[in-house]
């Protein structure tokens, strides 16, 4: 049988975490059946590998393998891209096409974002899981097909499932057995190991001396959290090797490329501190914008202290006082006005006039801030929005709704 080491030298995976290793030894297990599987860790933790190792040590690595994007599909094609079309189906249709199950008929389809899904194409897939069958877009005729899938996601699923999402059902089928990656933070030891193989990687890319750190280096990255995992790490090792002239880094010139995590965190995104749900993707731009905007809270924090005569004790900082006004919106983006959340300390009379205070003005400078935000990614990455999604912190889906409705 296959050993963890052989998977690991032949996929070029670093470290010897123990949650990685077992996570690794359970795709080595389940890769000779054709269960599901779901694999499930952060953003950026190398969830990809984990489906190409089960291909590869599978009956079906002879067959075909599809890696796809569910969040990168626009929610009108989807079907069509997975299940195919015939001609005339709809307008643009001036072929019939063949979908990707279709395509991986004997292999194995990779479903990566499988928890932006719309619900009609979850049902789709539900049929396929259950039956082996399929149908086109525009036909009446089931197709058979022998796929094996492994889908992935950074969604809490149990609250996609809650919230009518995701179906319950799917979820089942999809998780019969799930593996999970670590976070980079939680794999300390190997945090360094990984820096190292980068800094040759792009050493020998770029035909330079590889980047070495010195020992406050080396504890510097590993006490850093790494909100951005593994993809993050490369990025800052390939930033550090292409833009220093010295090739030996200190703690000062690296902390240059780490941004401040402390205040880039974003309350209530984490339940039960596990995983990030996708659920408040669309929210996160908005959190963003509200730190911004700490000064105009700390000055309504005064105004509301003012207007209560000191009746009103504020023990809670700046970031919490953001949550409480935050919950009280139905959709922030939209509002023209903001509430004081309800409070037993705090007079009728304060929160009304504080109301009152409040411009619409101001969900108009959110929108700005918000596309602001937008246009900077997009030409930070080239207008590759993968890129720029991943440094707003939102799915390409919704980077892609941003900018249709902003018509950028």
């Amino acid at each position: 049988m296959t050993s963890v080491q052989d998977i690991k030298q032949r996929f070029g995976i670093i470290g010897s975490s123990p949650e990685l290793d077992r996570g690794i030894s359970k795709a080595i297990r389940v890769a000779p059946t054709d269960i599901s599987v779901m694999v499930s860790g952060e953003s950026g933790t190398g969830k990809e590998v984990i489906p190409k190792i089960i291909h590869q040590v599978s009956a079906r690595k002879h067959g075909p393998y599809i890696a796809v994007n569910c969040g990168a599909i626009p929610e009108g094609t989807i079907d069509s891209e997975l299940f195919g079309h015939e001609k005339g189906s709809f307008t643009g249709a001036t072929a019939s096409r063949k979908g990707y199950f279709e395509v991986a008929d004997g292999g194995t389809i990779f479903l990566d974002e499988v928890g932006e899904l719309p619900l009609a194409t979850q049902v789709r897939l539900l049929r396929v899981l259950e039956t082996g069958e399929f149908i086109k877009v525009g036909s009446s005729k089931a197709q058979k097909t022998d796929v094996r899938i492994v889908a992935a996601t950074n969604v809490n699923m149990q609250l996609a499932i809650q919230k009518n999402k995701f179906r319950e059902d799917l979820f089942y089928r999809l998780n019969t057995v799930q593996v999970n990656l670590p976070p980079l933070r939680d794999r300390k030891d190997d945090i360094h190991l990984i820096f190292r193989k980068f800094a040759m990687d792009f050493a020998e890319k770029y035909h330079m001396p590889s980047v070495r750190l010195d020992e406050e280096a080396v504890k510097l990255i590993s006490v850093y959290p790494w909100p951005g995992n593994i993809r993050q790490l490369r990025n800052v090792t390939e930033q550090v090797s292409v833009v220093e002239e010295s090739r030996m880094i200190n703690a000062l010139t690296l902390k240059n490329y780490l941004p401040n995590n402390a205040e880039k965190t974003l309350p209530v995104l984490y339940d039960d501190g596990k995983t990030a749900s996708n659920d408040y993707t669309e929210r996160e731009i908005l959190y963003k914008v509200l730190f911004d905007m700490k000064k105009d809270i700390s000055d309504l924090k005064k105004l509301t202290h003012k207007l209560t005569k000191g009746e009103v004790e504020f023990e809670k900082d700046n970031e919490k006082l953001v949550n409480e006004i935050y919950s009280e919106y139905d959709e922030l983006n939209h509002s023209q006005t903001i509430l004081l959340p309800t409070s037993t300390d705090a007079s009728t009379e304060a929160r009304t006039i504080v109301a009152q205070e409040i411009k619409p003005q101001e969900s108009l400078s959110l929108q700005d801030k918000e596309i602001e935000m937008i246009k900077n990614a997009l030409e930070k990455h080239r207008g590759k929005r993968k890129g720029a999604a991943a440094e707003l912190g939102i799915s390409e889906r919704t980077l892609y709704r941003k900018i249709k409705q902003y018509n950028l």
